[in-house]
């Protein structure tokens, strides 16, 4: 017997009443909507995501279980506006420059780069540089001795450039600045 919500297939139960793994599709529908229900707010529970999404609780509980073991979802996170707090942090984008190597690309200085703990992420985008990481650290001297003493010495790094992070207005779909103020000022009238 498959079980279906709004006619996606989710998973298929056996006489006994357990589940066999199926493999996910991303193009199905029933896993599209609780996908983007879980980025919105990923603190949602089942029976939230149920309600937004017309699937029951239970194939939810069991499609998200089997999203986090094939590990589509990847994680949770929290997105903390460390101003608020006070956190003196520093946050660099550096881009870098890489020859290539021959049948491996720029996949082993991008793990060289990625297996540093002060690096957030490691990107490989079109344009004039060809990695551009997310570094950060407590002091601007701390990710200038990353540059000197980590990154630029790997192998195959030809270039940086480093640009930091002055104001955060957004992170992660959250809005992390308050609207702009309303006009308080009175109409002028005739």
């Amino acid at each position: 017997m498959f079980v279906r919500g709004r006619d996606a297939q989710l998973a298929e139960f056996s006489a006994n009443g357990e589940t066999r793994e199926m493999h996910l599709d991303g193009r199905d529908p029933a896993v599209r909507r609780i996908l983007a229900a879980l980025i919105a707010d990923a603190r949602r529970d089942p029976a939230r995501l149920a309600a937004l999404t017309g699937i029951s609780e239970d194939q939810i509980s069991a499609l998200v279980s089997q999203l986090e073991r094939q590990r589509v979802i990847r994680g949770y996170k929290t997105v903390v506006d460390w101003d608020r707090l006070g956190v003196e942090r520093v946050v660099a984008f550096i881009d870098v420059s890489v020859s290539p190597q021959r049948e491996v690309g720029f996949d082993q200085v991008a793990a060289r780069i990625y297996r540093h703990p002060e690096v957030r992420s490691v990107h490989l985008v079109s344009g004039g540089h060809d990695l551009r990481i997310i570094v950060e650290a407590p002091t601007m001297r701390e990710i200038a001795q990353f540059v000197s003493e980590k990154l630029a010495p790997i192998d195959r790094v030809t270039a940086t450039n480093t640009h930091f992070l002055l104001k955060a207005y957004k992170i992660d779909g959250d809005i992390l600045v308050e609207d702009a103020p309303s006009d308080d000022r009175l109409p002028v009238t005739p």
